[in-house]
């Protein structure tokens, strides 16, 4: 079993930053890659960035420029760091690793871009 805890969201004002970050911890015994997905209420959960086992990262289009993702192997941690944010990255954010083909989701952190 793995378990899965979101950090570091919260309440930030347009063109403003936060730093997400997750831990994962449990049978993690082999290569698996991180990423973060979001989701509000408009819409379905989707794919913000990720990062596999051998660092390679991937972003949408939406967060190109504006969120970096990195991962720390030897704590078995994962951040975004996410600037200039803008009202519509409102969501809650869900961190999510991907083990032996099993996806394993944190409850997530509530991000909100508001003036």
């Amino acid at each position: 079993q793995v378990q899965v805890v979101e950090s570091g969201g919260g309440l930030v004002q347009p063109g403003g930053s936060l730093r997400l970050s997750c831990a994962a911890s449990g049978s993690i015994f082999s290569r698996y890659t991180m990423a973060w997905y979001r989701q509000n209420p408009e819409k379905a959960r989707e794919l913000v960035a990720l990062v596999t086992s051998d660092g390679s990262t991937n972003y949408a289009d939406s967060v190109k420029g504006r969120f970096t993702i990195s991962r720390d192997n030897a704590k078995i941690m994962v951040y975004l760091q996410m600037n200039s944010l803008k009202p519509e990255d409102t969501a809650v954010y869900y961190c999510n690793v991907v083990l032996a083909g099993r996806y394993y989701w944190g409850r997530g952190t509530q991000v909100t871009v508001s003036s």
